[in-house]
């Protein structure tokens, strides 16, 4: 038997707020979160611009001495994930524990504490390495300290896939509950990336926006003008309940968490293979597990990173798999306004998707104005548009060729 999942509580820490409604208000005016990077000097940088989370204070969410010994992304995740749980109206004191999880997705980990400590190392000497180093430093520290915090006791772990590793991880979240292993899962993924050494190797890479002059417009996905993504940080989570459960308690629901798909290019580190054959396979893998055809698909938000291979890729998978219906698709890339969020960005995707269904609206691609003939289908260009959402789908792609797609239904 396969147990059916839903969405019953979501927080989120963005570039474009961190307070659900907030967040969702911000993009459906289209206000973007990118700006000139403010956390240090970029004068030697091709790119100066990024999307940061502002007005954080790790304190509001971890006592003092506690937050000292763990990476911003673990922060984030603390937050994000409090903030769910606040949403559900979960008691976790009447949860058994032995069947509550955290699966977190994590592309990078705590390389705010590596550069850190490196200057530790080089200027003071390894004697006054801090002995927290190793555990602020390591990807699979967001889903320890959920576990840890709330006391969740069975499984607990993080996906590693670059940009795919939120999706993974909802995904994983969903087959625990489908095979009933699990009656409550936190899921969803954080990343804290922008730091000197890593928006170097990005800049060296060429694979970020150059705009200088609109740092709001950098952005811009599936446009001809695109010169590449923008660095965003932040952290998605979701409250993942087995149906049965979530009746008992008599749970709002946003939406069913119905299908996941998962694939690799087996092609390169960094480049999508042509024609998007891994894309358009976890795509078909996702609507078969979630029993729905293509014709019922309403809603895509695209891995839309405003590169161009990518871009492109996107738009050829979703020809191939929706055939002659993708052209009456509203897909969007919301990344034109929160940045690309990396490991975390399939979290705070599947959120906006979940949104989307629950309040009837689909958040526009800002900064669209000049069309590519490779990507002509239709991104809801610049102004959010009111449409009911049954089903939505979000896709996300990773450097290494992996690729995800999960899909979710109004729940009935």
């Amino acid at each position: 038997m396969k147990h059916r999942a839903v969405i019953t509580g979501m927080g989120v820490i963005s570039p474009v707020g961190s307070n659900l409604d907030e967040f969702w208000n911000n993009l459906i005016e289209g206000k973007s979160g990118i700006g000139l990077l403010t956390r240090f000097d970029t004068i030697d940088l091709s790119t100066k611009v990024a999307a940061e989370v502002k007005n954080f204070e790790p304190t509001e969410w971890v006592e003092k001495k506690e937050s000292r010994h763990m990476d911003r992304f673990s922060q984030f995740a603390i937050a994000a994930a409090k903030l769910a749980l606040q949403d559900s109206g979960l008691d976790l004191e009447k949860v058994d524990k032995e069947r509550a999880g955290a699966i977190m997705g994590c592309g990078i980990g705590g390389v705010t504490t590596f550069e850190e400590q490196k200057e530790v190392l080089m200027k003071r000497g390894n004697s006054r390495i801090s002995p927290f180093f190793v555990p602020m430093l390591i990807s699979n520290m967001a889903a320890g300290h959920l576990s840890i915090e709330f006391g969740l006791q069975g499984s607990s772990m993080t996906i590693v896939t670059a940009c795919a590793s939120a999706t993974n991880a909802i995904g994983e979240a969903l087959r625990i509950i489908q095979r009933g292993e699990a009656d409550v899962v936190l899921c969803g993924g954080t990343e804290a990336p922008i730091t000197p050494l890593a928006f170097a190797g990005f800049c060296s890479m060429k694979a970020m926006s150059t705009e200088k002059e609109n740092p709001e417009q950098a952005c811009r996905p599936f446009d001809k003008r695109r010169s590449g993504f923008v660095m965003g940080e932040g952290a998605g989570v979701l409250v993942l309940e087995s149906v049965e459960h979530a009746k008992a308690r008599g749970a709002h629901i946003y939406a069913e968490l119905a299908g996941y798909g998962n694939s690799s290019d087996a092609y390169h580190i960094t480049t999508p293979v042509p024609g998007g054959a891994g894309a358009i396979r976890a795509m078909r893998l996702a609507l078969k597990d979630a029993g729905v055809s293509v014709e019922e698909v309403d809603y895509i938000n695209a891995h839309g990173t405003g590169t161009g291979p990518n871009d492109a890729t996107e738009t050829a998978a979703i020809k191939a798999v929706f055939e002659g219906y993708a052209s009456k698709l509203a897909i969007s890339s919301t990344k034109s306004m929160t940045g690309h969020l990396m490991g975390a960005a399939g979290a705070i995707e599947a959120i906006i998707c979940a949104l989307a269904i629950e309040r009837g609206e689909i958040p526009p691609t800002t900064n669209y104005g000049e069309p590519d003939p490779e990507c002509d289908l239709d991104y809801v260009p610049n102004v959010a548009r009111k449409q009911e959402v049954t089903v939505s789908m979000s896709n996300s792609l990773g450097f290494g060729g992996h690729n995800a797609t999960i899909a979710l239904k109004k729940f009935v």
